[in-house]
């Protein structure tokens, strides 16, 4: 049995096809005419953005995200992009060369980064990279449209350009090198319904073409070898699946209530304004983490106020007046953008980033404060302000808010007059000073992700020390019970916006904490509205009570783990 991820749940039995990917080599020379490079690379640009857009419409037909398809189009028509390639050219570069130059430079701007999403784009780039080097090169894509039926695709990583070619009619189940939860490999999978296991080190090794094999999608393991009796259990557990998985969808436009009757509100997480479909498919209830580092990534400037405003603005109006919690740019630490010009620091996570870093570029932070107020105006948007530690900190932005709102009343200017400033808290500092932010704050957002590194000194990037990254960890699981205690004391609303939120195994404790809102990726957003109309207060209070007790993530896990069955 081999183990990896489970991305998306489901039983898949049948047979293996891999898929092995040969790298792409050609003769480097220099650039005899930088004008006739120059067309080589416009030409397959076009190509690229045609072919790319008849994948997109195939994958919209087969229930897939079709808008990923159109990121990558817009990055490789991106100004900035474009200007970097033909920079290369004229230093002397082929086609060739200036394309595999400019990619891996964003592949590494974007692989660098702690934060999965952030991650994400370096696969889409390495993808664009390939496919526009093929097409100069002139290699034809393997044809993954005539695969038979009951297929396991075994694939170094599954790219949304891979995807689109699939006749996925006949894909019983995915298995991949690469990929977390949140890739794309993940999402598109979750989206088609096609049961993933992604990150099984050395598949393509350790799987035989044309084996017979069985993958769990939910729990990321992987059987190539198995008895009749195994196969019976897991035949058993696909129907059970197909069963869960129909009641579900019974959630879809329905308020989210426990099981005592209890409202929560259940929101997704965005990278952009170009997710809102994405949320909006899934049945959100809010938008309660836009991040908008993507609108400063990418390019050589940072976006003008217009350009923000219009991407906040789409995002108001297409949640037709449900909340959407605006992040406030979160740069630094793991997220570098080169013109920017950030210092480079021993310990960026400790350093000069998020809040800190705009509330000592004032012109920045307030470009972007106005361009959100502006698109108050269109729907119920709410500011939440990253990384705070201290009291001031949250002051000093409202001072920059007041003065803004005053600025526009000044000209005429609509916007949101109540908007709520709120706070993510993700540092042991606002832990602690809850009760005395929760003061001078509308609402709290607790970030997991960040709140457990930070609590526990670990790096979840660091295998050595990745045991420690746990949100059951009783210090954290302390955490989170006093920051919801302060919101809840004070009459703010508290919510959770990292990964956690979707954990079903945390949800007993985060409703006997009182949590008010839950932010997920939109795919998890009816499973969790499911999970939490089984869960009543009284129920999940005698849950927390025997988890506190405990004094070891393993023996916690192991407790709500055996709930779970």
């Amino acid at each position: 049995m081999l183990k990896g991820i489970g991305a998306s749940v489901g039983i898949g039995i049948g047979k293996t096809v891999k898929l092995m990917e040969r790298p792409v080599s050609y003769a480097d020379a220099t650039a005899a005419d930088p004008k006739t490079e120059k067309d080589r690379f416009r030409a397959a640009a076009d190509r690229f953005t045609i072919k790319n857009e008849e994948r997109a419409e195939r994958m919209d037909a087969a229930g897939a995200d079709g808008e990923i398809l159109r990121g990558h189009i817009a990055m490789v028509n991106d100004p900035y992009m474009q200007s970097q390639i033909y920079e290369m050219i004229d230093s002397g570069m082929i086609a060739e060369k200036a394309v595999e130059t400019v990619c891996d430079m964003f592949i590494t701007m974007f692989s660098s980064t702690d934060d999965e999403l952030t991650c994400q784009r370096a696969a889409d780039v390495e993808d664009i990279k390939r496919q526009i080097l093929k097409i100069l090169l002139g290699i034809e894509e393997v044809d993954l449209k005539k695969l038979p039926a009951d297929t396991v695709l075994v694939v170094e990583e599954l790219t949304p350009s891979m995807t689109a070619e699939m006749d996925v009619q006949n894909i019983a189940g995915i298995v991949t090198e690469k990929g977390g939860f949140t890739s794309h490999s993940a999402i598109l999978s979750r989206s088609l319904k096609i049961p993933a296991a992604l990150s099984i080190e050395g598949a393509l090794e350790k799987i035989a073409d044309g084996a017979d094999i069985i993958v769990d999608g939910s729990t990321g393991e992987v059987y190539t070898e198995y008895d009749e009796n195994l196969l019976h259990r897991f035949l058993e557990k696909k129907k059970a699946l197909v069963k869960d998985e129909g009641i579900i969808e019974q959630f879809k436009g329905k308020e989210t209530l426990t099981a005592d009757g209890t409202k929560k509100q259940l929101f997704a997480n965005i990278g952009s304004h170009k997710d809102l479909a994405s949320a909006l498919a899934g049945d959100a209830e809010g938008i309660g983490l836009f991040r908008t580092e993507f609108l400063f990534m990418d390019r050589d400037t940072q976006p003008t106020e217009a350009e923000q405003f219009e991407a906040y603005k789409a995002v108001a109006v297409g949640m037709k007046g449900r909340e959407v919690m605006i992040r406030t740019l979160d740069v630094g630490g793991d997220k570098d953008i080169p013109y920017l010009k950030l210092k480079k620091e021993e310990n960026p996570f400790l350093g000069f980033r998020a809040v800190r870093y705009c509330l000592k570029n004032q012109e920045l932070y307030q470009t972007q404060l106005r361009a959100i107020l502006r698109a108050s105006a269109y729907g119920n948007i709410a500011i939440m302000i990253p990384l705070v530690t201290q009291v001031d900190e949250v002051v000093q932005v409202r001072a920059i808010v007041q003065d803004i709102k005053r600025e526009l009343d000044e000209k005429g200017i609509a916007y949101k007059k109540d908007i709520k400033i709120g706070i993510m808290v993700e540092t042991p500092a606002a832990c602690l000073i809850a009760d005395l932010l929760a003061q001078h704050s509308d609402f709290f957002s607790i970030g997991t992700n960040d709140l457990t590194g930070y609590i526990m000194a670990a790096d979840r990037g660091n295998a050595d020390v990745d045991y420690l990254y746990s949100a059951f960890d009783p210090a954290v699981l302390r955490g989170i019970r006093h920051i919801i205690a302060c919101a809840g004391n004070q009459g703010i609303p508290c919510g959770m916006c990292g990964e956690a939120a979707a954990d079903p195994k945390l949800l007993p404790l985060l409703v006997s904490f009182g949590l008010d809102e839950f932010s997920v990726n939109p795919t998890n957003v009816l499973s969790v509205r499911a999970a939490l109309s089984k869960l009543g207060k009284s129920d999940c209070d005698t849950i927390a009570e025997e988890v506190l007790k405990k004094d070891s993530r393993q023996e916690i896990l192991q407790y709500l783990t055996s709930l779970q069955t």
